[in-house]
């Protein structure tokens, strides 16, 4: 092979990541019927049919298998050589996918402002956002994700981190709610209701609980959820209390979020302490002039949003 199309190199190693035509096309920018033609060029330059039919899906052929790690690090390593470190940034002409990490409530109340200041400086860039469901390093180490966003605690000492904000639980109830009239929030009086708590892992055990076993007390949970978003949501139908970080609650304009509408937070009667929330990415891409703008870009939206904080939703 004379003359070696390295495009196809990035479109078969999106094919293996995603199993499937449909999802390499939306991840590329390409019609399906584009990707389906690069597949069978594909197919044709490696003498394998790489990815069959089973069933509605497809499964990679066990030579696709043998070639997914090393697609996906010279696909990597291509895009690295290709890509001056100290070239000016041009924006406008910027075609890339960018991974980010994050959780629910991220998604919730911060994405669209992201989406809205990065696609507006770099329209041609796509914006990947993928769920948050442990703290595992290796998507990181990996490449499968460029950017994540939430507490601390990977065990890979190379991760950068940029701290965004100190942030601390609060109490959410609906308005009128009785709790919020009278003698006010005792921890008692905190106790005594009936709670929602969000935990992706359905653990009920928090920071709140050990606090309320110090002064001899303790809360009755009644529905547990994965979310803060779905948490928020119950309590504003319901007599039912909850515990958010207060950036869920407390971002610029969330008084008119429809998650939040209808809601009052309140202080907590307990001694929590407060907690950190951080950008991380790997090191590899510490100087990388895109990247270094994402992350630029990603900080200034969780700034704008809490700007007495500089916050940005916690997550879990």
């Amino acid at each position: 092979m004379d003359n070696v199309d390295l495009n196809l190199l990035v479109a078969l190693d999106v094919l293996l990541a995603e199993g499937s035509v449909t999802g390499a096309a939306r991840r590329l920018g390409l019609s399906t019927s584009a990707m389906s033609r690069t597949l069978t060029r594909l197919r044709a330059a490696t003498g394998d049919p790489l990815l069959v039919r089973a069933g509605r899906g497809l499964v990679p052929t066990p030579h696709a298998t043998e070639l997914r790690d090393r697609v996906h690090e010279l696909s990597r390593d291509v895009r690295a050589v290709l890509r001056p470190q100290n070239m000016r940034l041009d924006l406008a002409k910027l075609e890339l996918t960018f991974t980010i990490r994050a959780s629910e409530a991220f998604l919730e109340f911060l994405s669209g402002p992201v989406v809205i200041a990065v696609t507006r400086a770099a329209p041609r860039v796509r914006l990947r956002f993928a769920p948050k469901p442990d703290k595992d390093a290796r998507p990181l180490r990996e490449g499968l994700i460029d950017l994540e966003i939430g507490l601390l605690g990977t065990s890979a000492p190379e991760i950068r981190t940029q701290l965004l904000f100190h942030d601390k639980y609060v109490g959410v109830a609906r308005a009128g709610h009785p709790l919020l009239t009278g003698a006010g929030v005792t921890p008692e009086r905190y106790a005594a209701c009936k709670h929602v708590v969000a935990s992706r892992e359905g653990n009920v055990v928090e920071p709140i609980d050990g606090a309320l076993v110090k002064l001899g007390l303790g809360r009755t949970v009644v529905v547990v959820v994965p979310g803060y978003p779905d948490a928020m949501r119950i309590v504003r139908q319901s007599d039912l209390v909850a515990t958010v970080p207060r950036s869920c609650f407390g971002n610029a304009g969330a008084s008119d979020h429809a998650v939040t509408a209808g809601l009052e937070s309140f202080e907590l009667p307990l001694l929590i302490p407060e907690f950190k929330i951080s950008a991380m990415w790997h090191p590899r891409m510490d100087a990388d002039p895109a990247h270094r703008w994402l992350r630029d870009t990603v900080m200034s939206v969780c700034r704008a949003a809490y700007p007495r904080r500089g916050s940005v939703i916690a997550q879990r």
